[in-house]
């Protein structure tokens, strides 16, 4: 029996994708380096972009809710943009469908559950899948993307290089990472908070994503 479920309604915790994908939280600060270790150094034109990208972003949330096409064409592409995902050896993708599979046993049949659901940006290098980017409206809170970014970065067919996400409704950003072996091992950053009145962490957010471009270049 096949039965077809959508990510974003039906796996909503950590807990969840970890029974049912074989994955595992990594222990050790080690396996996500790459989000504080060797970070490049940002030029003077792109410390002052951030510092517009947040001022603009705090005016529009001070006036109301930011929907999430907002959100995008305010903070996420510019970032994305600034990192050099937009151009060679890149390719992006806006609404990417992704499937997963898992098989469970009982006593009579088994039973199969596909699970489907469409990435909000995914950058590829080389058809392996480098960055999936989860935004969310300023209502959608960060926990509740993290088990749906999980999920999608496990259907990547990357088989042999990390897999990175970056979830972000604007005012609160994370980064996660994902290998595959014998299990799924996954880690996330620290969270990153616009609302941090002693520094910009937009600079830092860049930092990463550019970090991570360097990788697969």
């Amino acid at each position: 029996m096949v039965t077809t479920l959508a990510i974003s309604k039906h796996v909503n915790s950590l807990l969840e994708v970890e029974t049912r994908f074989s994955a595992q939280q990594a222990i050790g600060d080690r396996f996500f380096s790459e989000c504080y270790e060797d970070l490049p150094e940002l030029t003077e034109l792109e410390k002052e972009r951030c510092d517009r990208l947040k001022e603009r972003y705090l005016y529009h949330r001070h006036h109301g809710h930011i929907s999430e096409g907002l959100i995008n064409q305010i903070a996420i592409a510019p970032l994305l943009e600034m990192a050099k995902f937009y151009d060679p050896p890149f390719d992006i993708r806006s609404e990417y469908p992704v499937q997963i599979e898992s098989i469970e046993f009982d006593v009579d049949e088994n039973e199969q559950t596909i699970y489907q659901g469409r990435i909000d940006t995914l950058v590829i290098h080389k058809k392996l899948w480098v960055l999936v980017i989860e935004s969310k409206g300023q209502s959608f809170s960060i926990e509740s993307g993290m088990a749906q970014a999980l999920t999608y970065m496990m259907s990547s067919p990357n088989q042999l290089q990390s897999t990175y996400g970056f979830i972000s409704n604007g005012g609160f950003s994370i980064f996660l990472k994902v290998t595959q072996g014998e299990v799924f091992q996954y880690q996330f950053s620290n969270d990153f908070s616009l609302y941090n009145r002693n520094a910009n962490e937009f600079l830092t957010v860049l930092q990463i994503l550019k970090k991570i471009a360097q990788l697969f270049q």
